[in-house]
């Protein structure tokens, strides 16, 4: 084997008694593109931050280029040439792009003056290096999640770091950002930059990597270059059994009456005259890029645009607009697209974060049943697989893929009669992706009226009774799941509905 460049020695990392790395010992080589697999709570990601300089692990060691590493912060990491990509997107929301991505080298002009005109010319040149065109006055916090990602990318490959880590670089990019974020790659690899990608993509991973690594209950399974990778082999070594499909055998076909009805749904900027109907039992699955309005509608419907106009009914009764309370109380659901800013309070226990969205209904006489909280929250963890020390745990400790599961549990809690689920599987590993798509199946089975917004085709296509095609606010086609294929929906996507 070829000398490395990262050595990883019998690396050992615990969080409030959870053993994240088990005596990891692992070898990246110069250049080349070394992915990194494993179930939600395997340890990828904390691997990658111990590079970084964001953990500091309890045993073990690791080294760069032959010399001993001990980084105390990711300041440290970055002088040595190591930057990252993180999956949980990090910057000040409250900053504009340009301060977020100049951040700590901020140009004077006199003194302690800001050349403001200067920050904005850097910010635009990084963004250039990855073919992005954002607005870099604005406010992170106006950003979508998808352009968040792209501004942090572009944010650790201007470091011209010669080490980066990606930690799943695409769960919340369309496909056509995806393929340009593989070709800055491919550039990346060709320039002698070393990268660790993360991800539970695995098409990716054989596209992209030279060798793939797994990790399973935070100890170091093996490497398989990629000549000799393939799915049944790393599904076999990430969790000790095969996967045959992601995807349900037998997707519900049996549909009910009209549950949601949508006529021209408007909100100024945002979408414009959108009608749709979603009945008992189906599954309505909503493709488009990144900023064509899926998501906007979803937060509609719920109650959360102020500035929404149209008519929606559930169960053939008005259903206002603007009243998020009203929609809970009729039976909608809604799992957003960020989980960490809009679906979860991070710092509060699982238990509490699954009853949030029920509360009326675990009280008596205006007091907690604690014993029937505690009850139901076992419950739905032990229906989802949900990977946790107790329920108490807090949220902010777990993986993303458990805290996705949390965020759906307390809508399954609830019993929702319409379920709005935007991104349900990002960040989620292969058998916790499966085990979702069997949920929103049964859930169908059993009467749910199911809207489902996902950046993965694949999952659209092969969970969706019907796909409804959105391209720049407006809906442009609907196909039948027959009809429905990978080509013809990416068209009407970025093309013409013909």
């Amino acid at each position: 084997m070829l000398n490395p460049l990262v050595q990883f020695d019998h690396i050992t990392k615990r969080f409030a008694g959870v053993t994240a790395l088990n005596d990891v010992s692992l070898s990246i080589v110069r250049g080349e593109c070394h992915g990194l697999m494993g179930e939600n709570g395997a340890g990828k990601s904390t691997l990658g931050k111990v590079l970084a300089g964001i953990h500091r692990p309890e045993e073990g060691s690791f080294s760069i280029d032959g010399q001993p590493c001990h980084f105390h912060s990711p300041a440290d990491a970055l002088a040595a040439g190591v930057g990252m990509v993180h999956q949980e997107l990090a910057f000040c929301p409250d900053l504009s792009v340009a301060e977020n991505l100049v951040m700590g080298q901020y140009p004077r002009r006199i003194g302690l003056l800001l050349n403001r005109a200067e920050m904005r010319r850097r910010a635009e040149k990084l963004l250039a290096q990855i073919s992005v065109s954002i607005d870099v006055t604005r406010m992170m916090r106006e950003l979508s999640t998808a352009q968040e990602q792209l501004v942090q990318i572009a944010s650790a490959v201007g470091t011209n770091a010669r080490i980066i880590v990606f930690d799943e670089p695409t769960s919340s990019l369309s496909h056509p950002e995806a393929l340009a974020l593989f070709e800055l790659i491919e550039q990346l690899k060709s320039r002698g930059v070393t990268m660790i990608y993360v991800s539970h993509r695995m098409p990716e991973l054989f596209r992209l990597c030279d060798n793939i690594s797994v990790l399973r209950d935070g100890r170091y399974v093996g490497t398989v270059p990629k000549s000799e990778a393939n799915e049944d082999t790393i599904v076999r070594m990430m969790i000790g059994r095969a996967v045959e499909s992601y995807f349900p055998q037998h997707t519900n076909s049996k549909v009910g009456p009209t549950l949601l009805s949508v006529k021209d749904l408007s909100s100024p900027g945002k979408f414009r005259d959108v009608s749709f109907d979603v009945r008992a039992g189906e599954i309505v699955g909503f493709a488009g890029l990144v900023g064509a309005g899926r998501s906007e509608i979803a937060k509609a419907i719920f109650g959360l645009d102020r500035a929404a106009t149209g008519h929606v009914e559930l169960e053939g009764k008005p259903l206002p607009l603007k009243r998020i309370r009203t929609s809970m109380r009729r039976g909608v659901g809604l799992v957003p697209e960020d989980r960490k800013r809009q679906g979860l309070v991070l710092m509060m226990s699982g238990r509490a974060n699954f009853s949030m969205a029920m509360l009326e209904r675990l009280k008596r006489f205006g007091l907690l049943m604690q014993g029937k909280e505690r009850v139901a929250a076992e419950e739905y963890y032990r229906k989802l697989s949900v990977r946790a020390p107790s329920i108490e745990t807090p949220v902010a400790a777990m993986s993303g893929g458990n805290q996705q599961k949390v965020a759906l549990s307390k809508w399954l809690g609830r019993g929702a009669k319409l379920l709005i689920v935007d991104e349900p599987t990002r960040g989620v590993d292969v058998g916790a992706k499966a085990a979702i798509h069997e949920l929103l199946d049964d859930l169908a089975r059993q009467g749910v009226g199911i809207v489902l917004i996902s950046s993965e085709l694949p999952e659209v296509l092969n969970l969706s009774t019907r796909v409804l095609v959105m391209r720049e606010g407006r809906l442009v086609g609907e196909l039948k799941r027959d009809d429905a294929t990978q080509e013809r929906v990416l068209r009407m996507m970025t093309l013409d509905s013909n």
